[in-house]
């Protein structure tokens, strides 16, 4: 079982402050698992608008925090790091469904688990949780794309 803190955490995604999402990695098991952190704090820069008078984390950045974790344990499972030379896009997002508000000082469980990888799609079951109840849950499927030379990142249309 792996662990991993936030400087793995950062060789293994592209993301950057103020959206990368995942704090620690708890476990990872190569080719089924991860379970992850985010701590949600009043510091965010979406509470600021969302919403003011009651600050909930927006469920799509509880999807996106599920789909780095994810995107974390397919590095780990294909034995890479981030690079300038590939993007980890997500292709799909099915039965998304959010249970409960996350809020400032709650800490996210990320849960993801492979269902099945197909040439180069990658399907996840996925769920984030807060004192053990369900704020989220989601199937996410992801795909790597290598970058051409002073291409874009932008996929095929």
């Amino acid at each position: 079982m792996t662990t991993l803190d936030i400087r793995a955490i950062l060789e293994h995604l592209p993301h950057r402050y103020p959206f990368l999402l995942v704090d620690r990695v708890l476990e990872l098991e190569k080719g089924k698992r991860i379970v992850a952190l985010k701590n949600v704090t009043i510091n965010e820069p979406f509470f600021v608008g969302h919403f003011p008078h009651v600050p909930v984390m927006p469920g799509v950045l509880q999807i996106e925090a599920l789909a780095q974790a994810a995107g974390i344990l397919s590095f780990q499972t294909m034995g890479r790091v981030s690079d300038d030379r590939s993007v980890y896009y997500f292709v799909g997002i099915d039965r998304a469904r959010f249970k409960r508000p996350v809020v400032p000082g709650d800490q996210l469980r990320l849960e993801v688990d492979i269902v099945r990888m197909a040439r180069s799609i990658w399907k996840y079951a996925a769920r984030a949780t807060v004192d053990g109840k369900v704020a989220a849950e989601a199937e996410l499927m992801c795909t790597l794309r290598e970058i051409e030379p002073g291409a874009t990142a932008a996929p095929d249309a």
